[in-house]
């Protein structure tokens, strides 16, 4: 697992999991470029160090506004962290962005009901949306970096995370700590983006052949 860890570590920019994020935001950009400037972004689940280390910092054709449950200190002139729920995005009127944007993060939503709250909330405050989740039946879960992990009865992954370290979790011998754990992940299938996204396009991110990730997009010029 050190060495799936090593692979999978976004922090270094020579890991396997990061050149795979800066594919991704390479055609994100691509689409992004075809937009009027300035742009409006709210990056759910955002942080500073992500828009940092892809030179977000400090531009003056782009505004974004950041919203976590952790909270940051505004550092850039143009980056705006906010304290807040995926599901929720009550303080913002509808069109208030001019893109959302979300890097895996609604698979940490717990339920498929607030899965689609986020949906919604997505697609009310912004006119064009880029969401990147993980795939259910790619064969690695990306968190606790195990095969079949996420295919197994989530009594067994709690008894196995009491015990040892798996991915980035792990160990915790609390059972009510290790079930919270365990199921704060919520993989998400093909049919039910395309449920929560009805409008949207879904595009495979593949690896080996096989499907790692699926993002959906919808709003952006062709």
């Amino acid at each position: 697992m050190i060495s799936l860890r090593k692979y999978a570590d976004v922090d270094s920019e020579q890991s396997f999991s990061n050149r795979m994020r800066s594919q991704r935001f390479a055609r994100f950009e691509s689409m992004l470029s075809k937009l009027p400037r300035p742009v409006r972004i709210v990056d759910v689940g955002g942080t500073n160090a992500f828009w940092e280390q892809r030179g977000y910092a400090d531009r003056d054709d782009v505004q974004i506004t950041l919203v976590n449950i952790a909270s940051e200190e505004k550092v850039h002139s143009n980056i705006d962290p906010r304290v807040g729920d995926a599901t929720d995005f009550g303080e913002f009127a509808d069109r208030s962005f001019d893109v959302a944007f979300s890097n895996s993060v609604i698979e940490h939503l717990f339920t498929y009901e607030k899965q689609r709250a986020m949906a919604s909330e997505v697609q009310r405050v912004a006119g064009a949306y880029w969401v990147q989740t993980p795939n259910f039946w790619f064969p690695i879960e990306p968190h606790f970096l195990t095969p079949a992990w996420h295919w197994m009865p989530q009594s067994l992954r709690v008894a196995l995370l009491r015990r040892r370290r798996f991915g980035w979790r792990g160990p915790c011998p609390d059972r009510e700590e290790a079930k919270a754990l365990v199921a704060e992940v919520r993989l998400m299938t093909r049919r039910e983006l395309r449920s929560i996204f009805p409008h949207g396009r879904i595009i495979p991110e593949r690896f080996g052949g096989l499907v790692k990730s699926w993002v959906c997009v919808n709003g952006f010029p062709e």
